[in-house]
C-alpha cells in the first residue's frame, strides 16, 4: 500500500471528517500564517486552529518569495485577511544547505541550472527578520502593520517571536 492508499484510507475512516466552519473562503480569524513544510510543525495544533479561521501557506523554509506574496495579496485583498505570521524553525533543512551548491547539484543532474532561489540560510531569526521585511515592504499587500515573525523550536514546542 502506497502512503497515499494509507492517507485516503484515514479520510475514509475519519469520524469528525469537517470540524469548524466552511461557509465562507475568508478565514474568520482574517490570519495568514506562512511556515515551513517541515513534517514537525503541526500549525493547527500549534496555534489551536480549527478548519475556517486561517489561510495556510508552507514552503520549504517558510521564506516569503513572490509566489508567497502572490498567495498573500490574494489573501488579503479577496479574501479579507489583514494580519500575516511568518513561522520559521529549528533544525531547517534550508540551513544545512548552500544557495550555490545546491544549483550545482540540479544542474549536475539535469543539465539545467534552477532560475529560483533556494533561499538557503545560516541563522534563522536573520531569516525571519529578511521575510517580514519582505512581507512589509512588498506594495501588493495592503495590510502590512501587523506583520510578525517567529521561531518555532521542534525540540520543545516553544515559540519565540523574533523582533
Amino acid at each position: 500500500m502506497t502512503a497515499i492508499d494509507v492517507l485516503l484510507k484515514r479520510n475514509h475512516e475519519l469520524e469528525d471528517k469537517l470540524r469548524g466552519d466552511r461557509s465562507s473562503a475568508q478565514p474568520s480569524m482574517h490570519v495568514a500564517i506562512l511556515t515551513c513544510m517541515d513534517a514537525r510543525i503541526r500549525v493547527f495544533e500549534l496555534f489551536g486552529l480549527i478548519q475556517g479561521e486561517a489561510h495556510i501557506l508552507r514552503n520549504a523554509g517558510g521564506v516569503v518569495t513572490d509566489d508567497v506574496l502572490r498567495s498573500l495579496a490574494l489573501s488579503q485583498r479577496k479574501l479579507g485577511t489583514t494580519e500575516v505570521i511568518i513561522v520559521q524553525h529549528t533544525s531547517c533543512g534550508l540551513s544545512m544547505v548552500t544557495e550555490d551548491d545546491f544549483k550545482d547539484e540540479l544542474e549536475k543532474d539535469t543539465g539545467l541550472r534552477p532560475t529560483w532561489a533556494v533561499e538557503a540560510f545560516r541563522d534563522v531569526q536573520d531569516s525571519v527578520r529578511t521575510s517580514v521585511q519582505r512581507a512589509r515592504r512588498s506594495a501588493f499587500l495592503p495590510h502590512t502593520d501587523n506583520v510578525r515573525g517567529f521561531v518555532y523550536d521542534v525540540h520543545t514546542g516553544e515559540l519565540t517571536e523574533v523582533e
